[in-house]
């Protein structure tokens, strides 16, 4: 019982904070690195980021031009 008590408090924290978190993992140079290439592994969203890297963002929009 406490030990779920325990899972749900370190839960609820992780979700409050979960931005100053990441920010702090993401701070380190070999985790963001190692993010990056993990990332880039995903065919789906390496052909995204490499689209938009040398074409710019797809708006969808006609107005904006």
């Amino acid at each position: 019982m406490i030990s779920r008590l325990f899972m749900l408090v370190i839960i609820y924290f992780a979700y409050r904070f979960r931005y100053r978190i990441l920010n702090a993992l993401l701070g380190q140079r070999w985790i963001r690195r190692s993010a990056v290439k993990w990332t880039m592994k995903i065919p789906g969203l390496r052909q995204k980021f490499m689209s938009e890297m040398m074409f710019g963002p797809r708006t969808g929009s006609v107005n904006n031009q």
